[in-house]
């Protein structure tokens, strides 16, 4: 398993020339780690970076300054849950499941911000989120656990996402049926060495 991160900050740009001088901005601004950069569909650039509280904000702040036109989403999280980035990452241990969730939005960073208010609000695993990657610049969250922690972790991370107008679908399935688990749970999927 990779290194843990308790701050994290996401900003996805419509323009990938956009997204890739505030990436330059964001590094010139303060001492952040840059975690990783991905294009995504349809023709977007997501950045994800790491780093104190303070010098993560000011590079956010740095980054969008004059590129709010291209700026589809961002994301700025203090006290990040710890299966974040790990369930990004492929690295989530899947276990049992009584009950399987999946938060579909229309953006990276919304899934992220989901998955992490979700695993606070409930005692749910994050099995997966996979973001964007052949997936129209979508994102997608699944979680599991007990049907009424999947419902308590459910209502969190859909309301983050309904409250940005980017939530496409919210699905709850009590039981699944066990035959489903490896179509539905199939990790590792391509691209997702690229946020290692």
């Amino acid at each position: 398993m990779g290194k843990l991160y308790d701050v994290i900050g996401v900003q996805e740009y419509s323009s990938i020339a956009a997204g890739i001088e505030a990436l330059d901005a964001m590094a010139k601004a303060a001492p952040v780690e840059v975690i990783t950069t991905r294009t995504v569909e349809p023709g977007r650039l997501v950045i994800l970076i790491t780093g104190d509280v303070a010098s993560v904000e000011a590079s956010l702040t740095r980054g969008k300054a004059g590129r709010e036109a291209d700026l589809v989403d961002e994301l700025f999280i203090r006290n990040l849950h710890p299966h974040v980035i790990p369930a990004i990452r492929g690295e989530s241990a899947q276990g049992e499941w009584d009950a399987l969730g999946i938060i579909e939005s229309n953006s990276a960073a919304a899934g992220i911000e989901a998955a992490d208010l979700a695993a606070k609000a409930a005692g749910v695993r994050i099995a997966e989120i996979r973001l964007a990657g052949g997936m129209g610049g979508k994102s997608t969250v699944k979680l599991m656990g007990s049907i009424h922690e999947v419902e308590a972790a459910m209502q969190a991370g859909v309301a983050s996402v309904a409250g940005k107008g980017l939530l496409r679908r919210q699905v709850t399935i009590p039981n699944p049926h066990p035959d489903i688990r490896s179509h539905v749970l199939s990790l590792p999927h391509e691209g997702m060495d690229v946020w290692k």
